[in-house]
């Protein structure tokens, strides 16, 4: 397996049972921003685990399918948009991830945070810039937060097609500000996100 697998490896060695925290969506104009926690099972590795960023959208269908499968445990959580303009975009996130790592319904002994800050939680946490490419368990969590969210805009582009959300997943697009500009925002978009261009 790739090195992805040996840094997990190396970091369970000294700390225990470990699980994987990403999220997915902290830049889009509308909709949640997804977090997971994972903790996958040393004993059942997966092939091809990766960045999410890194992997064709098939690639990450496919992948989720077996993470879900093969994981110890997993959460998913959403937080919506209101949450995201009550407590801005940074507190939401980290409140997500401390509720993911506390729905995994199992005791970590560390957990592995993507990025530079760590959440406000009792379970032990170490961030890790750029996790998602170092640690298996950083890229299964970035999987299953991408891949949610991803389903999740789907859904709102069926009921909300005159945004084209299947397009740019609700990421800040030319074509996303004209279509914003000609029909204006739904709830499902993040206020704050939208005052600098006049939206709200």
């Amino acid at each position: 397996m790739p090195d992805l697998y040996e840094y997990d490896a190396a970091v369970r060695a000294e700390s225990g049972c470990i699980c994987g925290v990403d999220e997915a969506g902290r830049g889009p104009l509308c909709g949640p921003v997804a977090v997971a926690a994972v903790i996958l099972d040393p004993e059942t590795p997966i092939e091809g685990i990766n960045d999410s960023k890194k992997l064709s959208e098939k690639k990450r269908d496919a992948l989720y399918g077996q993470i879900v499968e093969k994981a110890l445990a997993y959460k998913v959580v959403l937080v919506g948009p209101q949450q995201i303009d009550e407590m801005n975009i940074l507190r939401a996130t980290m409140y997500g991830m401390a509720e993911a790592i506390a729905g995994l319904g199992r005791p970590v002994d560390l957990a592995l945070i993507d990025g530079n800050r760590c959440p406000d939680t009792a379970t032990p946490c170490r961030a890790v810039v750029k996790g998602d490419a170092n640690s298996a368990s950083i890229a299964a969590a970035s999987i299953l937060a991408k891949v949610t969210r991803d389903r999740y805009m789907m859904q709102l582009d069926a009921a909300y097609p005159q945004y084209q959300l299947a397009k740019h997943k609700g990421y800040p697009t030319k074509l996303h500000y004209e279509l914003l500009d000609q029909y204006g925002p739904a709830d499902f978009y993040r206020k704050s996100f939208l005052k600098k261009r006049g939206y709200v």
